[in-house]
């Protein structure tokens, strides 16, 4: 909503009741009468009176109403502001983002035509490679990948970018995680990109990094791909609100991929049973391959049927399944403020700028700890638990006027502790939020510090 337009919607109201009805002043706002009425009708003083026109009163906004039309004039404030940025302008231009010494190229191609909403999807395509000394051969997969997922793309902004280092962990280098904020921003500010729809996949290396990108920056991402990668030990605790689909040969025996990634999928089933929800995942092992396979199409193929005995007995029953990555991560849109959150602190890109998780928030020095957060909006509450390792004075949680409603207390329950506050639309806050992550779905009317209300109740 335009907050200009809504200024301007009242006088437009008032003119049209002048137009069309009576009393407003004007020319024909007064029948014309004869002489001879005019003289009676001066007789009646009372009759003489022209009618008032009933104009409806403007109503006044609530409370809600004013957070969304301030979050509309600060996001266009900052977009329009933004976009003349000098920096993000070359970066754009060039196709290439540099931060800490090093510089991300990518390759950037706009598909068919935006959706209702006016914005288009955003599809991040990681490459394979790796560990290289000439840089050659992730030169030859960074060229590939430029069209590897492209052609089951109908509508959508495909970016493949370069990996920043030729080492084994190429996408997950420490300078990348702010790179790909500053990449997404780029694509939300000058390619119309919806910022609820952002994705990420990647194969062979690029699989590696789609494990290890998605609990880092959990809250950028609708839903996830990874192809014939390894985890490398990386916890997905963070993974609650984002689907993910794993693929895999069943031949793909190097570094026990093949195995390794059924265990990934036990373990979301596990992390679903733990926290009593969350996880959504599929895992295709698709039967006859090794480390090459068909993940970029639409059509059905041959798959394992049950992960879980092939994962402990090794043995498994085929069963025919769409496989492609596009059609998995079509079926998703992130949900910016979603009701429950699972934070695993020591799974963090230490490099990174942005310190929220969707709508909590730690500095960087907060490195230990496991805390699950839960809102009730009927209740106005947030329930906040941590484990022993995690050090709750150094959370903030982040209020939404369209998650509670700022006209009554909220109630904070911290470890079982209960505390009250009242919340206020207030402007820094809303500004500081924006700035943090660039992301309109990410603007917080209010900020409560578990450290300030700990230490009250002291």
């Amino acid at each position: 909503m335009n907050p200009m337009r809504r200024k301007t919607a009242w006088p437009a109201l008032l003119l049209a009741l002048c137009l069309f009805g009576t009393g407003c002043g004007g020319r024909n706002a007064v029948p014309e009468t004869s002489a001879a009425e005019t003289e009676t009708a001066a007789e009646n003083t009372d009759e003489t009176k022209p009618m008032e026109a009933e104009t409806e009163e403007p109503r006044e906004m609530t409370t809600e109403q004013r957070a969304a039309a301030l979050r509309d004039e600060l996001w266009t404030k900052y977009r329009d502001a933004e976009k003349q940025n000098a920096d993000r302008i070359a970066e754009d231009e060039k196709r290439s983002i540099s931060w800490g010494g090093v510089t991300m190229k990518y390759g950037m191609k706009v598909v068919g035509e935006p959706g209702e909403n006016g914005l288009y999807p955003l599809y991040i395509a990681l490459h394979g490679g790796g560990s290289d000394e000439t840089g050659l051969i992730n030169e030859d997969q960074w060229r590939q990948m430029a069209v590897y997922y492209l052609d089951e793309v109908k509508s959508g902004v495909y970016v493949n970018p370069r990996a920043v280092r030729d080492t084994w962990d190429c996408h997950s280098n420490p300078e990348s995680f702010p790179i790909y904020d500053r990449l997404i921003e780029n694509m939300i500010l000058f390619h119309d990109v919806d910022p609820d729809r952002v994705y990420l996949l990647g194969f062979s290396a690029g699989g590696d990094g789609v494990y290890q990108i998605t609990p880092r920056m959990t809250d950028r991402f609708a839903a996830a791909n990874m192809s014939a990668g390894h985890p490398n030990g990386v916890k997905l605790d963070n993974l609650y609100n984002m689907p993910l689909q794993l693929q895999v040969g069943i031949n793909d025996s190097s570094y026990n991929r093949n195995k390794v990634t059924a265990e990934y999928d036990l373990l979301l089933d596990k992390l679903t049973d733990k926290y009593g929800g969350g996880y959504i995942h599929k895992t295709n092992i698709h039967i006859g391959y090794a480390h090459n396979f068909a993940d970029y199409d639409g059509r059905e193929h041959e798959i394992v049927e049950d992960v879980k005995t092939f994962f402990r007995k090794g043995t498994y029953t085929s069963v025919k399944s769409r496989t492609g990555a596009i059609g998995f991560l079509n079926q998703y849109t992130r949900d910016p403020l979603p009701d429950t959150l699972v934070w695993n602190l020591a799974t963090r890109a230490d490099r990174r700028e942005v310190e929220s998780f969707y709508w909590l928030s730690a500095p960087m020095s907060a490195k230990t700890g496991v805390i699950t957060a839960r809102c009730d909006r009927e209740a106005n509450t947030v329930t906040v638990t941590a484990d022993k390792t995690a050090d709750l004075s150094a959370f903030t949680v982040l209020l939404s006027a369209r998650v509670f409603d700022f006209t009554k207390d909220i109630i904070l329950v911290v470890n079982e502790t209960t505390y009250t506050v009242s919340p206020q639309i207030r402007a820094e806050v809303m500004e500081e939020t924006l700035a943090e992550r660039g992301d309109p779905s990410f603007i917080f009317e209010d900020r409560i510090s578990l450290g300030d209300l700990l230490s009250a109740g002291e």
